[in-house]
């Protein structure tokens, strides 16, 4: 039997919220063995001068446990 655990995150990027999706799993990924997903709560963008600046995502990410 295999035991999931989920832990949540926020991460930003300057690009996209892709991109601070995909940077949320690569820092995850450095402490985080068998990560099986991740799942995007919300998302929220930092308006400067009428243009996007921030791209957030508040994501959920599941992995097995050891």
């Amino acid at each position: 039997m295999s035991v999931a655990k989920v832990i949540e995150v926020l991460a930003e990027s300057e690009v996209s919220w892709e991109e601070a999706t995909k940077d949320a799993v690569k820092e995850v990924s450095k402490t985080i063995k068998h990560i099986q997903s991740v799942y995007i709560e919300s998302f929220q963008a930092v308006v400067k001068d009428n243009n996007i600046v921030k791209y957030r995502v508040n994501a959920k990410v599941t992995f097995i446990v050891d």
